[in-house]
């Protein structure tokens, strides 16, 4: 299977992948509606990153003091927002490629910020990075989404 419209001409059910893009969409849908209806702002950010200083990885800590700390509310904007429109984006099937990859950057952050280990039981953001890193791969919208739809319209969906 050279590419991926081998791959989807061939035998092999896709259905999994909608599955899981659905269900991501879904998970983030879900996180991001409710920090903006909860009202998460910079002081919850600020917060939860003076809670985790200590474990953030060392590379990024002066990323999260002197950028993100600083302009809690600004991220604090983009993350639930961000949450949101990932979610709609994958339940849709909709600029999938880069709305995942623009999800792995953001979980990647999240990642840093807390400092846990790639083995760390508690480490989820390992695992929606991966998800997000393998559906923008695979193309996950041209299959069975709105990317399939319009990709001959819209030569950045292809």
């Amino acid at each position: 299977m050279g590419n991926l419209d081998e791959f989807r001409s061939s035998k092999i059910n896709t259905w999994p992948i909608v599955v899981l893009r659905v269900y991501t969409g879904i998970f983030f849908l879900y996180f991001g509606v409710r920090k903006i209806m909860g009202g998460f702002g910079g002081e919850a950010t600020a917060g939860f990153l003076a809670g985790r200083s200590e474990d953030t990885f060392a590379f990024y800590r002066p990323i999260v003091e002197h950028v993100v700390t600083p302009m809690s509310g600004v991220f604090a904007f983009l993350v639930a927002w961000g949450e949101l429109f990932l979610g709609v984006a994958l339940i849709l099937g909709l600029m999938t490629r880069y709305a995942a990859f623009a999800g792995a950057f953001m979980v990647a952050n999240f990642w840093f910020a807390k400092g846990q280990g790639i083995l760390d039981a508690q480490n989820h953001d390992i695992i929606w990075l991966i998800i997000l890193i393998v559906l923008g791969g695979l193309h996950a919208g041209r299959t069975m989404g709105l990317d399939a739809k319009f990709a001959g319209k819209y030569k950045f969906l292809a």
